[in-house]
């Protein structure tokens, strides 16, 4: 599995993030698998909002961000949960790229939200990953009571921190596989060539 390459973008611009550390923990345990794992922080990004009539290349930091997503063999998306989704950087990153970036990619899936589990939060990013043709595990990490969530930099619930670790290993583990067929939402999908 050495020559798998994983990456994963945190969707928090949030300091002290428990997004990011949830996230760590993914990638260490994909990086324990044998992959070659790197976070892609948000924050690191110049990304301007969205808009369909600037190309890619004169926005920011947008095709440098592309570039890394296309050279990896699976992505680990992880997101706070605000107002019921996924967070507004995340969205911006995601605007940016299309099929080059996604299709027939492995995606791991996780969010964190303050109070209650943030399903919606995945299903709103399952859904759109299936409408850029990746391949997203059934496996998902979800980090429910955030403010409680870590002790010293840990979990304290150690069930949770190998859901996380599950999360990275799969995501490894299923980094070659060929989906298929393509997804209904691909077909509707016409903005998805990344601009």
């Amino acid at each position: 599995m050495a020559d798998v390459t994983v990456v994963g973008i945190c969707g928090s611009l949030r300091e002290g993030s428990v997004t990011r550390v949830a996230l760590g923990r993914a990638l260490e345990a994909a990086d324990r698998s044998g992959a070659n794992a790197e976070l892609l922080d948000l924050r690191e990004y110049d990304l301007p909002p969205f808009d369909p009539d600037r190309e890619r290349d004169v926005a920011g930091d947008a095709e440098a961000l592309a570039a890394r997503l296309r050279s990896a063999d699976a992505v680990i998306l992880g997101s706070p949960m605000y107002h019921g989704s996924y967070a507004s950087p995340l969205k911006t990153a995601l605007d940016y790229c299309g099929f080059e970036e996604f299709e027939e990619t492995t995606v791991g899936l996780l969010a964190v939200s303050g109070g209650a589990f943030p399903v919606t939060a995945l299903e709103h990013l399952r859904s759109v990953c299936r409408s850029l043709n990746a391949w997203v595990i059934p496996h998902q990490a979800a980090v429910a009571n955030s403010n409680s969530a870590l002790e010293d930099g840990s979990f304290a619930d150690p069930s949770l921190e190998d859901r996380i670790a599950t999360l990275g290993r799969q995501t490894v583990q299923y980094a070659a596989i060929e989906p298929d067929p393509d997804s209904f939402e691909s077909d509707q999908n016409v903005g998805a060539a990344g601009k």
